[in-house]
């Protein structure tokens, strides 16, 4: 699966952003797809999953209540609208696919795909 993400761009603290997440490729057998970002000089860190097939989401705490992902399994297509966002948000967004569960949500995921970069101005 060969995955890239779209939508990017530099935003005040406050606004929403959408990002895509494009699928090309044999997503048949996918359980979820993942949302991580990259902070300048931090490590690359999960912050949302959805279930391929049920749509079941996860969140983490930082992310959870301004963020939403979603899919359309027919575009092969997973979305992450985010809502109030803040400077701390910023980064290289991108996305992921992993094939099974996994009692942590942010381990088994591969085929990373080019990220892009959101910027939140204060």
């Amino acid at each position: 699966v060969q995955l890239q993400a779209f939508g990017g761009g530099l935003v005040q603290a406050g606004d929403s952003l959408t990002l895509s997440c494009a699928a090309a490729g044999r997503t048949l057998g996918t359980y979820g797809m993942g949302w991580f970002r990259q902070a300048p000089g931090k490590d690359r860190e999960f912050i949302a999953r959805i279930s391929w097939n049920a749509g079941n989401t996860y969140y983490v705490d930082s992310v959870k209540g301004r963020f939403t992902i979603s899919k359309d399994n027919r575009a092969n297509t997973v979305y992450l609208q985010m809502n109030g966002l803040k400077p701390e948000d910023r980064g290289v967004y991108s996305c992921a696919h992993k094939l099974t569960w996994t009692a942590d949500e942010s381990v088994g995921y591969t085929s990373w795909g080019q990220g892009t970069l959101v910027t939140v101005s204060s």
